[in-house]
């Protein structure tokens, strides 16, 4: 069996490859549909059922975890993974997509959840946030790759299902020669409920605050990734160059998830997250004025990856910080559950915005949303600093 460092790098192969499958659907099956004539609006509410099957999954996941250890989660969420996306070229069928999409998503929600909790655990809080970096990087860098594969539609519509399914399964295949552990608690075992819906009331009175980095990155990521597509093409861009721009927001973050999560570990998570939160708002007002140029679209996306494409992995690090071991399970399942919402809003009323505001650049709503969560984390640490007083 492999060391607890292999293992390591063996659980982020598997985000990585996770990854690369959500980076490669939500664009192909994107570009798919509206050539296929579907409407913006059905276009978005489809790329929900991804996020559905997460929600589907997340009740029931903790007791099997705890029950059962990470490998066996891990491994049945892979193997959903990868038949789901095997299934793609049988049938094209609005609905039948539909169900793939949610069954992917209670696949990548097992795989996330086994992964993430088994890192938080297991990662000592002098580099959390470093291999928590790791742990958002390598996701990055498939999610990054994935759109990538928009470009196998002019060989064969199929062939990029059959390249990701087959992907996948070579990396899942090294879980194998991993040794199974269990969920481990703490002194604060004592204090934790043992009902699920009480768990997770006590993991959101604790760490709310960082639960809105994770929904503000669903929102984001999946808004560039699943209607940015769309609305590309209604400004004029076409598909080759749209599936160029697209992953630098994810290849973009590769630079920085590392150095962001050590300096994390310096500076607070707090601090860093209104730091990042501030460059992001500043970046996408200056691309919805300049968004008819190729090339600020590059700077504006990989500017975007630096600094707000560690969303995710910021907020995780930061719940970590803040609730018991006990709690954690719970807590990678909210972060989850509030990536998830987040992921579902996005394409839906981001499809809708472009109907109903054809003439608005999409940016306004990404502006919106980033203000939100500086406004509320803000208002937390002047909380936070009155009580100190």
């Amino acid at each position: 069996m492999l060391s607890s460092r292999a293992r390591f790098w063996v659980l982020i192969s598997l985000v990585m490859i996770s990854g690369f499958s959500q980076g490669m659907l939500l664009p192909l099956l994107a570009i798919i549909l509206e050539q296929s004539g579907v409407s913006s609006a059905v276009n978005g509410l489809h790329a929900t059922g991804l996020y559905i099957g997460v929600l589907v999954a997340s009740p029931f996941m903790e007791k099997p975890l705890q029950k059962l250890g990470y490998k066996p989660i891990i491994l049945g969420g892979g193997l959903l993974v990868i038949t789901s996306l095997a299934l793609f070229p049988v049938w094209q069928a609005l609905w039948f997509w539909f169900v793939l999409r949610l069954l992917i998503g209670i696949g990548d929600h097992m795989l996330h959840f086994g992964t993430q909790t088994w890192i938080t655990s297991t990662a000592p809080a002098h580099r959390r946030g470093r291999d928590i970096a790791f742990y958002g990087l390598f996701f990055s860098l498939g999610f990054s790759l994935g759109p990538l594969m928009s470009r196998l539609l002019e060989v064969h519509q199929s062939l990029p299902f059959i390249v990701s399914a087959a992907l996948s399964l070579i990396v899942w295949s090294g879980m194998l020669f991993v040794r199974n552990e269990w969920v481990q608690t703490d002194e604060d075992v004592q204090t934790v409920s043992t009902s699920s819906f009480r768990r997770f009331v006590q993991t959101w009175k604790i760490a709310w605050v960082a639960l809105l980095a994770p929904f503000a990155y669903g929102i984001l990521e999946s808004t560039l990734h699943g209607i940015f597509p769309i609305y590309g093409l209604r400004i004029g861009h076409d598909v080759a160059l749209l599936s160029i721009i697209i992953p630098c927001f994810s290849a973009a973050s590769l630079l920085t998830q590392i150095p962001l999560g050590i300096l994390s570990d310096k500076l607070g998570r707090k601090n860093l997250l209104m730091i990042v939160l501030s460059v992001g708002i500043l970046n996408f007002m200056l691309a919805s004025q300049m968004e008819a140029s190729v090339v600020w679209l590059f700077v504006s996306f990989s500017i975007a990856g630096m600094f707000v494409g560690s969303l995710y992995s910021l907020g995780i690090s930061y719940m970590s910080d803040l609730l018991p071991k006990a709690l954690l399970p719970a807590g990678n399942i909210m972060c989850g559950i509030a990536f998830s919402i987040g992921s579902m809003l996005g394409p839906y009323f981001g499809g809708l915005f472009i109907d109903w505001f054809p003439q608005a650049s999409l940016f306004y709503v990404l502006i919106f949303l980033l203000s939100i969560v500086l406004v509320s984390i803000s208002f937390k640490k002047s909380a936070e600093r009155r009580l100190e007083t």
